[in-house]
């Protein structure tokens, strides 16, 4: 059974959720149209076997804010919460030691001095303490748009920040669920499975080298894409009034590890290739410096379109031919007066 480290498989979690990062609150409006499960289903206790769940965010929580809000964060920071929880970061951290005289981004006010409460102060306070730690969206797991070059703020993900080696009070490595904003059943769905966890029910989520769920994102958007089926047989799209592949009008798909295409993002329908949309590759740790600029045609789609033009095109003709002859009924299916089946009548003796 799995247990926390006082020995006790957990019955009650607190979330705290905190997107005070650099941050859009855009990874908590996505996971408000989830299914699979709904956060309302998970936070209602509507889920059989999962522990009790309090969900401590500024946009879904049912208290207004101020102190009443801050309460469960300065008690989960000191040790006092009254039991155990998963610490949630939205948006990327900034260096607070490159701030100047001020500060990056803060979350509350230190109740002695008044002075604001940066973001690496919480983290270095909840992180330690937290059953398990969830990097939420691109910016909280590999620093997103914030971290690109010439930003100012030395924006990193949490990974950067707490370095990799990091492990929870629950021994578990930081969690990443990329997606800019994350899809919201792809959260719901490893949040679900870490709560199992916690309950003493379920293993460890199984997660990459980069703390990525390996089954949401252990495959490419081209694996899952309905257009792939145009790249090997080099029938590329020049415009997004296409339903031809998009390498040629810049998608990424082919080397970015997502699983938006084959999921879709409200109910199985939507994600970017999905409504000739390109990916630009906002789940990866490059994104964005090495995927821009963004709708041009990506270094290696070049080679390998031109590679796979006279193979594709002879796969399409070849594919074309089949098709028309599976296309026709056999010859002998008529309604005429003798059979042509083949069917030979057997011989008595």
């Amino acid at each position: 059974m799995t247990t926390t480290t006082t020995g006790k498989a957990v019955e009650e979690v607190h979330i705290l959720w905190i997107s005070e990062g650099m941050s859009c609150d855009g990874d908590t409006v996505s996971i408000t149209a989830a299914s699979q499960p709904a956060i309302e289903d998970v936070v209602g206790g509507l889920i059989p076997g999962l522990p009790k769940v309090h969900l401590h965010n500024k946009v879904l929580s049912p208290t207004l804010g101020g102190e009443e809000f801050l309460g469960p964060f300065r008690a989960g920071a000191t040790g006092e919460l009254d039991a155990p929880f998963v610490f949630v970061l939205e948006g990327s951290v900034p260096n607070e030691k490159i701030n100047g005289d001020g500060y990056w981004t803060s979350f509350g006010n230190d109740l002695l001095t008044g002075e604001p409460l940066t973001l690496d102060r919480w983290i270095d306070a909840l992180a330690p303490r937290a059953f398990a730690v969830v990097a939420v969206g691109t910016c909280a797991t590999f620093g997103g748009i914030h971290a690109m070059q010439g930003n100012p703020t030395g924006a990193m993900g949490l990974s950067d920040y707490l370095g990799t080696d990091f492990r929870s009070a629950g021994g578990l490595p930081i969690i990443n669920i990329p997606g800019c904003p994350v899809q919201p059943d792809n959260f719901m769905e490893t949040l679900t499975w870490l709560l199992f966890h916690a309950a003493g029910t379920a293993p460890p989520p199984p997660l990459d080298d980069l703390g990525r769920p390996t089954w949401l994102f252990g495959s490419t958007v081209h694996d899952g894409c309905d257009r792939a089926a145009g790249y090997e047989q080099a029938d590329f799209a020049h415009d997004y009034n296409s339903s031809k592949c998009l390498v040629k009008a810049g998608c990424w798909g082919p080397v970015v590890n997502c699983n938006v295409p084959k999921r879709g993002w409200m109910g199985g329908i939507g994600g970017c290739p999905n409504v000739g949309g390109i990916c630009i590759a906002c789940t990866m740790p490059g994104f964005p410096d090495k995927f821009m600029p963004f709708m041009d045609m990506p270094p290696g789609a070049t080679l390998s379109s031109a590679l796979i033009k006279p193979y594709g095109a002879f796969i399409k003709r070849m594919r074309d031919i089949t098709n028309h002859t599976a296309n026709r009924e056999p010859k002998w299916r008529h309604n005429r007066d003798k059979i042509t089946t083949g069917y030979r009548k057997a011989e008595r003796r």
